[in-house]
Formats: structure tokens, C-alpha cells, sequence
């Protein structure tokens, strides 16, 4: 493998340390091998060179959250019922590509469409298709009750991305089964949405059931991650065990207190929230929502602060996967949340992106961050996210993406891709055609005359 020579650029490693302006970063067999003085004196005539002059060399972003196998659906009926597991595996490789090309090295996948998570993850390291390092998860676990899919789900078995697991039993049993077939993490929807009570999800697991998936997993050295959507939710997941907690939505002060004493860790997913809040006019969001979606982040945001002031390890994660976060779009815009939200610096942002995200991928000390000896992902970028975080969103600033030690192409298209018509559904109106609706109070006043 060539060894890589970057150039003139300011270093930010990842570390929370500051910037180092005009440091040279060696990459030799896929890790990064010197900086500063040494990596100049270490390239020899075969080196690769790269210019970094005036820009950012960072460490390759991590989003903890996505969800790479879903095919951006535009609603549940979309995900659970229009979607064959062929061609979701072959969408889901040409997806790949477009999460490299945004800066992020790795991901975390952490529940799938059928097995195909853990099988892209292998085709990615087999160099059979181009992608970021991931590390993925299985069906996530429900009772009938979890999930935002409400009567979508099945009452027993597996229906899309979740499986229905009934007793300690088949806990058990289902977890050592996707263990046996490769999973890095196991995914809990710990809460759901229950179609006859109105309001937010509630909680649908009980502190024992949680403490059973905990253990089981932990015993076989598999790591849980919980999606948590009150704070219920979020204090239980943390006293049972749960690792990393998606959402905490709505968390009290005694959920921060127990997330703390557990040593959990966070991945808030504000970004696909921001994005309803902010664009969801645009794409045909109920209006009575945005709000709606607007109070959730700023409400949790507050706690959250307090639970980052409290030493609590924060993550970044998109959800990418969904119409409203299309793959290789917005990865980079819950760093940009974090600091509007959550008064994060931009330092302590680009921290939850690199270092702190190396939790998801199960390799603490491997990657992550522009030290001697860890694993050469580093992306160069043209401006200075220190001063303005969102530049990392815009894909043409992100001119270099090395990924274990080899250039990505930025250059060449990718095939545009055309929508297949059965992935979607077809609506032959939003609403009921009623007369009313239909005709003009002139035209029914003329007809009421007939």
C-alpha cells in the first residue's frame, strides 16, 4: 500500500487538543505513521502527495446512527411492505459510496432489513464494495408494542427490521442467533408508539426484559444499543445496562442521574428532528408537526447539556436512511445541532464526530483521531470548521477522504439513480373527496335547486 504525505495543512486530531497549524501527516500501510517533522523526514520519492495548504486535515467523521439497508423510505408502510431483500442488498451497496464521499469513514448500522447490514459490512472489507468501515446490527428486538410502526408490526416473528421477541426465552434465543450470524451490536426499540393513546411513544419494556437482552448480550461480548424516546425509557435502558442510548428524548434530571452513574453513552439524533423542523414544508410534513418537532429538540437539548456537563460521552448520529435524511446528505449536520442546541463548541463537536464515535465502531484507540499508530482515516478539508462547523455539510468542500490509508475518488459520478416504482406508495388522493371539497359553495347552492 502507498504511503500518503499531507502536507501544510492545520491538524485537528481529534483529540480535543488545538489546532497545530502547517503539521505534515504521514500515511504508511493504512495507519498513520508520523506527523509534524517526522512525517516529512519519513516519505521517500514513492510517497503520494497531498496539499493540504490552507485547509483542515481531521480525522474521518463517525455517524453512529444510520440505517443503510432502509432504502429512504417515506413512511413506515413504505419500509415495512415495499421492500425485497435482493434489491435492497444491491441498493444498499450502491448507498455506500455516497456516505465515503461525505467524509464519514465509518458508521454504525445499528438494525437492518433482513441480514443485510453484517453482510455489507463484510462486502465492504472484502473490498467487494466501496464504503465506510461499519459495524452493524441485526433485526432490532421489539415487543408488539415498540417501534413507530404501531399495528404494522406483527404480534410474533419479524416483520422488516424488527422482531417481535415474547418472553425470556426467545430473548435469549434470538439474541445468540444474531450473534451467530455476525452482528457487532444488538438494537432494543425500548419505546413505541401504541395507536389507541394519543401523545409521544411510551415505554413498552419492563426493567427486567431490558436487564435479560443486557446480559445476554454482554455474556457473548456484544455490545446494546437502545432506542429511548421518554425518559422512562432512557433512566431503565441505563440502570439495565443498555451501552449507547439513541434519542433520550424528553429525559428528567433522575434519567441523567442514572445514565451517569452507568457510564452510557449518548447519540441524541437531532439531525432527522432538525431537518422535519426546519425543511419538513418542503417535503409535505404535516405543518401541525413542526413544532411539535421543534419543542422535542429544544426540551431535550436542555437535559442533555446538562448530562455533557456531567461527563456523559456524547456521539453523533444522522438516522441517516429515510427520505427526510438521504444517504450521503446530511451525516455531518448533528455536529452543526450540537452546537446550536446544545452550546457545544466546535471543538467538542468535531470530538463527538471522531474520538468519542470510535465507541460505536467497538474500536476505541484505533480510530478516531490523527495519532501515531491509529488507522489512517482522514479527510482534508477546505475552510475551517473550528470557526463554522457546518462547513463540514457541504460535499465540495471536502476535498480528500483517505480511508485506511487509501484515497477515495470524489471525482468520477456515481450513476444517477432512477426510483423504482414498487418501493413506493402510490396514493390515489391525501384525503376523502367529499363533495364539499370538490364543488364550490356556488356549484352545491345551484345543485340543492336541481
Amino acid at each position: 500500500m502507498a504511503s500518503i504525505l499531507i502536507h501544510g495543512g492545520t491538524v485537528v486530531d481529534g483529540t480535543g487538543a488545538a489546532a497545530r497549524p502547517g503539521e505534515d501527516v504521514l500515511v504508511r500501510d493504512g495507519r498513520i505513521a508520523a506527523l509534524g517533522a517526522a512525517a516529512a523526514a519519513g516519505a521517500d520519492a514513492a510517497t503520494e502527495r497531498v496539499d493540504a495548504t490552507g485547509k483542515t486535515v481531521m480525522p474521518g467523521l463517525i455517524d453512529a446512527h444510520t440505517h443503510l439497508t432502509f432504502g429512504e423510505p417515506t413512511g413506515n408502510d413504505e419500509l415495512f411492505n415495499h421492500r425485497t431483500e435482493a434489491y435492497s442488498s444491491m441498493l444498499s451497496a450502491y448507498n455506500a459510496r455516497k456516505v465515503l464521499r461525505a467524509g464519514v469513514t465509518s458508521v454504525l448500522d445499528a438494525d437492518c432489513l433482513w441480514n443485510i447490514g453484517c453482510e455489507l459490512r463484510d462486502a465492504i472489507e472484502a473490498g467487494i464494495v466501496e464504503g465506510p468501515r461499519m459495524r452493524a446490527g441485526g433485526q432490532a428486538l421489539m415487543t408488539m408494542l415498540g417501534g413507530t410502526a404501531g399495528r404494522m408490526i406483527k404480534d410474533e416473528g419479524t416483520t422488516g427490521y424488527a422482531t417481535v421477541v415474547t418472553g425470556r426465552d426467545v430473548m435469549v434465543n434470538e439474541i445468540r442467533r444474531q450473534i451467530k450470524y455476525g452482528v457487532d451490536w444488538i438494537k432494543i426499540m425500548v419505546t413505541g408508539l401504541i395507536p389507541s393513546m394519543k401523545g409521544p411513544e411510551v415505554k413498552v419494556w419492563n426493567i427486567d426484559e431490558l436487564r435479560t437482552v443486557c446480559d445476554t448480550a454482554h455474556e457473548l461480548n456484544t455490545k446494546v444499543v437502545a432506542h429511548c424516546r421518554n425518559s422512562d425509557s432512557t433512566r431503565d435502558a441505563a440502570r439495565a445496562g443498555v451501552d449507547l442510548i439513541y434519542h433520550a428524548s424528553y429525559l428528567d434530571d433522575e434519567a441523567i442521574e442514572a445514565v451517569v452513574e452507568a457510564g452510557a453513552s449518548m447519540c441524541p439524533t437531532f439531525t432527522l428532528l432538525g431537518n422535519l423542523a426546519d425543511y419538513g414544508e418542503k417535503i409535505g410534513t404535516a405543518p401541525e408537526l413542526l413544532d411539535v418537532f421543534r419543542a422535542e429538540i429544544e426540551v431535550t437539548a436542555k437535559q442533555l447539556t446538562k448530562a455533557h456537563a456531567a461527563g456523559v460521552r456524547f456521539l453523533t448520529g444522522s438516522e441517516t436512511g429515510f427520505a427526510v435524511t438521504p444517504v450521503g446528505e446530511w451525516h455531518a449536520r448533528e455536529l452543526e445541532m450540537f452546537v446550536e442546541y446544545m452550546g457545544m463548541t466546535p471543538m467538542e463537536a468535531i470530538v463527538a464526530a471522531t474520538r468519542n464515535g470510535a465507541f460505536a465502531m467497538r474500536m476505541e484507540g484505533e480510530v478516531g483521531t490523527l495519532e501515531t499508530g491509529r488507522v489512517g482515516d482522514v479527510l482534508v478539508v477546505d475552510g475551517d470548521p473550528l470557526r463554522d462547523v457546518k462547513v463540514l455539510q457541504d460535499k465540495e468542500k471536502i476535498v480528500e477522504v483517505i480511508k485506511g490509508g487509501r484515497r477515495t475518488d470524489l471525482v468520477t459520478p456515481i450513476p444517477e439513480q432512477k426510483q423504482r416504482a414498487s418501493d413506493q406508495v402510490r396514493f390515489l388522493a391525501a384525503c376523502p373527496l367529499t363533495r364539499s371539497l370538490a364543488l364550490t359553495e356556488e356549484q352545491l347552492e345551484r345543485m340543492s335547486h336541481v
